[in-house]
């Protein structure tokens, strides 16, 4: 007889993180690497529906803000990858395709990295007239390519998966309403529907994307304590249209290059804090909505006179929960399997069903947050609509405390180094400049703590008292900034 499966996970989340998470994305089958080429994964089915949810819910709100959907290919020609010259900086970690076969190529071409250098070349021919604009586009369900050095499935990939929108308008203020709104959408999907709490920054200048005037982000903090970028919307002023030419004819039938922005949600890093932050010693915990087996049905028999009856009202409950994702699970695991293996796959309620709850008209209702109670059937769909509230407000309290947590004070450099040294989290420190001229310093902290400098809160600054001086230089202060170690 063949091995089962160990489903269970061994290790304590709050002891172990990165074994932890190995383990959840692998017994609960989220994504196999074993694909064979580092920093690719397969996608499996339970991970990959969750995914797609966080895909419709961005696509949701992109479009309820006037976005229209196209796609491209997924390669990009080198002359246009090198346009913008901050952008082409890109090209370290680029992938080139350079031979058909086994003939070279007469112009080799890249896998893309992002989307700028092959959207905005037909951006150039698409418009004309001021009356063309605003303009907003977006495509979803992507890939992008990039050969990072370090792997680790959600968190970086050398693929990843991506959403990204591309907006064009007629004036700055224009696009600076774009970047609040960008904003917006990550409060309304990945704080109030996925649940994952983060604050906005506005990136130091060494830190934007490259190519953009400025770049904003909401970042969360996983448990190992390190910083991860859920997305990013960035104000391109100028930059990309007069590189690719981008223009149209104003009200006086004069030529002005157009304003940008772009807005890219980080899918991956997206399931990743999903993952993680609302995760126990159990496996995943999801809210209701995105969960891909909403309710299990598990039925509980100890003798063969129990089987016909107990399966019959196995599949009564099934019928009355029709509007729902339900699996009646009628395996042949033990009860203690099945609960094992779906409280790791994170499903939000458990019924469970005996000799005793046939007989007796009931159910018994387990939440994968915790909550176990005994209902009647008469209200079941009741008690499942007011479980599915309960299960996510729980999700959504138990992550805002969490992250509560997760930012200190330093004042002095030792303070910083001893917090970093003993502490995981943000820690809020008085610096120098965000411009230019405090990469200096960021480097230096860098270097000798392995932190980085997230930005500065957005959209108001924490306030900074005249006297403060920078923690590293020493200088006269005039931020407050946010640091962390980082993914």
């Amino acid at each position: 007889m063949a091995k089962k499966e160990k489903k269970g996970i061994t290790v304590k989340k709050d002891e172990n993180f990165s074994e932890w998470y190995t383990q959840v994305v692998e017994r609960a089958k989220l994504a196999d690497i074993r694909f064979g080429i580092q920093g690719f994964i397969v996608n499996m089915p339970f991970g990959f529906s969750i995914i797609r949810k966080i895909y419709e819910y961005l696509e949701e709100e992109v479009e309820e803000d006037n976005h229209e959907a196209f796609l491209f290919p997924n390669v990009v020609k080198e002359i246009d990858l090198k346009k913008e010259k901050e952008h082409a900086g890109f090209n370290p970690e680029v992938f080139w395709v350079s031979e058909v076969g086994d003939k070279k190529l007469e112009e080799r071409f890249a896998l893309r990295p992002t989307g700028e250098a092959q959207i905005y070349p037909m951006y150039s021919l698409w418009f004309r007239s001021y009356k063309d604009l605003p303009f907003k586009g977006y495509q979803s369900r992507i890939s992008v390519f990039r050969a990072e050095k370090t792997t680790r499935p959600f968190i970086r990939g050398r693929e990843f998966l991506f959403f990204e929108t591309h907006d064009v308008f007629n004036t700055h203020n224009e696009s600076l309403e774009q970047i609040k709104k960008d904003l917006e959408i990550c409060n309304k999907t990945i704080r109030d529907k996925i649940k994952i709490p983060f604050l906005f920054f506005k990136r130091p200048s060494w830190d934007k994307f490259l190519g953009a005037d400025n770049s904003f982000t909401p970042d969360t903090v996983l448990p190992d304590g390190k910083r991860t970028q859920l997305a990013s919307t960035h104000d391109l002023g100028r930059n990309f249209s007069k590189a690719f030419g981008i223009r149209v004819e104003n009200e006086n039938e004069e030529e002005e290059f157009v304003w940008q922005t772009c807005f890219g949600p980080g899918i991956s890093r997206i399931m990743a804090s999903l993952i993680s932050i609302h995760g126990d010693d159990k496996g995943l915990i999801l809210p209701f909505d995105m969960a891909p087996i909403q309710i299990v049905i598990i039925p509980i028999i100890f003798s063969e006179k129990d089987n016909k009856p107990v399966l019959k009202y196995c599949v009564d409950i099934e019928k009355k929960l029709k509007e729902y994702k339900v699996k009646f699970d009628n395996s042949e695991n033990s009860p203690g399997y099945k609960f094992n293996e779906w409280e790791l796959k994170g499903v939000p309620i458990r019924i469970e069903v005996g000799p005793k709850e046939t007989k007796d008209k009931k159910i018994t209702i387990v939440l994968r947050t915790g909550e176990k109670k005994s209902i009647k059937l008469d209200s079941l769909l009741k008690e499942v609509e007011k479980s599915s509230k309960l299960i996510d407000k729980n999700i959504e309290d138990k992550a805002n405390l969490y992250f509560k947590n997760k930012t200190k004070n330093a004042k002095s450099y030792d303070e910083l180094k001893n917090i970093i040294e003993n502490y995981k989290g943000f820690i809020k420190v008085p610096f120098c400049s965000v411009e230019k001229d405090g990469e200096k310093c960021a480097n230096k902290l860098k270097e000798e703590t392995a932190a980085d400098v997230s930005g500065t809160l957005y959209p108001k600054e924490d306030k900074i008292l005249k006297e403060s001086k920078c923690i590293i230089c020493n200088k006269k202060a005039k931020h407050i900034v946010y640091v962390a170690k980082s993914y």
